[in-house]
């Protein structure tokens, strides 16, 4: 089952992009790059929804 998830992108001052999913409590991550960025934010999506699931 392919679920989708709206994600907050912003760059704070440091230069790091932040990564937020508003729906699922606590789900954030960052990185220097947009391309971390994504493959983060898509694990943290896996395991915030598996905990939010239990």
């Amino acid at each position: 089952m392919t679920r989708e998830f709206n994600v907050v992108i912003e760059k704070n001052e440091d230069g790091y992009f932040i990564a937020s999913v508003p729906s699922l409590r606590g789900c954030h991550t960052q990185a220097k790059s947009l391309d971390t960025l994504m493959k983060r934010i898509q694990e943290a999506i896996e395991l915030c929804s598996e905990e939010a699931l239990s």
